[in-house]
């Protein structure tokens, strides 16, 4: 009972701490520099999800589970020394939103009113519920499929942050977001899950994880620096909110799908499933923009625009300068 009264206080933290923090990385750097901050922020909060519980299960498994959590505290005295020693004078702080009453409301009809948004949350719905359970495809796989143990589950998660780390490194690159990347990182996600899927060899389904770490990680961190330099800067917090727990709830809500699906089906459907869902998803999204030629990302000083025309041939847009 503990354990999940630990638990809950750690989500509602996270749930407090993670937009908040996201929202801050633009306040950080200059307007030259808002896009790589952003991607490479995005890049690393991503690739810390995917390789972080794999990272702690080895861990685990060489000094047991106590220490690990020690170990994982201890961390936060980096982040916490950080904090203490930026200079506040130096920081490019945007003006915050008024209090008042109905500001979650305000947050849902803002994405509501933006068909670029609603497209991004429903695709981060459906990767983050049925493609971003690696720490139970994996152990499934490693165990039922290959019949390993605990350390080589632990490899299999280092072996796919060798995608994500080059994700991110790509990712610092970029000067802002590409609609291809986005639709290509669902797409190739997908194509590279059903790939592992049929892997015959526990090394091959290694090496298609790292393609899998690669496209997944470039879909996020594009999903996520299109939100932060599209939305006005007084949305950008309730915005963010809502993104993260529409990715990560979803993962939370698929996870006990996922389990499901393999063992009444075997551990190959339950990441084929994931990928079928998550391809599918990508190749629907890429007929809406091919049928909808007006959508377009254009990067206009600090800000992305994201735009999709209505139906009537009006155009519905987000915010522009």
């Amino acid at each position: 009972m503990a354990g999940l009264r630990t638990a809950l206080a750690l989500g509602v933290a996270s749930a407090f701490d993670a937009p908040a923090r996201q929202a801050f990385v633009s306040e950080v750097v200059g307007p030259d520099d808002v896009s790589n901050a952003v991607a490479l922020n995005a890049a690393s909060f991503n690739m810390a999800r995917l390789a972080g519980p794999a990272i702690a299960g080895l861990l685990i498994a060489w000094i047991g589970t106590g220490p690990v959590f020690l170990l994982n505290a201890a961390s936060f005295a980096a982040v916490i020394m950080s904090l203490w020693r930026m200079r506040t004078s130096e920081l490019f702080p945007t003006v915050p939103a008024l209090r008042g009453k109905g500001q979650i409301t305000q947050g849902f009809r803002y994405v509501r009113g933006r068909p670029d948004l609603v497209l991004i949350f429903v695709l981060a719905g459906l990767v983050g519920t049925f493609g971003m359970n690696f720490q139970v495809t994996n152990a499934l796989m490693a165990t039922a499929v290959f019949g390993k143990g605990p350390q080589e589950y632990g490899l299999l998660g280092s072996i796919m942050a060798v995608g994500t780390l080059s994700a991110t490194l790509l990712a610092a690159r970029r000067r802002g977001p590409l609609l291809r990347l986005l639709l290509g990182g669902a797409i190739g996600m997908g194509f590279f899950t059903l790939v592992a899927s049929v892997a015959p060899s526990y090394w091959l389904y290694a090496a298609a994880l790292i393609l899998v770490g690669l496209t997944s990680l470039t879909f996020l961190t594009s999903c996520n620096t299109s939100i932060q330099l599209s939305v006005e800067p007084q949305f950008r917090g309730r915005v963010l909110a809502l993104y993260v727990g529409v990715l990560q709830g979803g993962t939370a809500l698929g996870a006990p799908l996922v389990g499901w699906i393999g063992t009444e089906f075997g551990a190959r459907w339950s990441v084929a499933a994931g990928g079928i869902v998550v391809l599918l998803a990508g190749l629907c999204a890429l007929v809406l923009v091919s049928r909808r030629s007006g959508l377009t990302i254009r990067d206009r000083a600090r800000r992305i625009s994201f735009r999709i025309p209505s139906r009537s041939g009006r155009g519905a847009a987000g915010p522009r300068p």
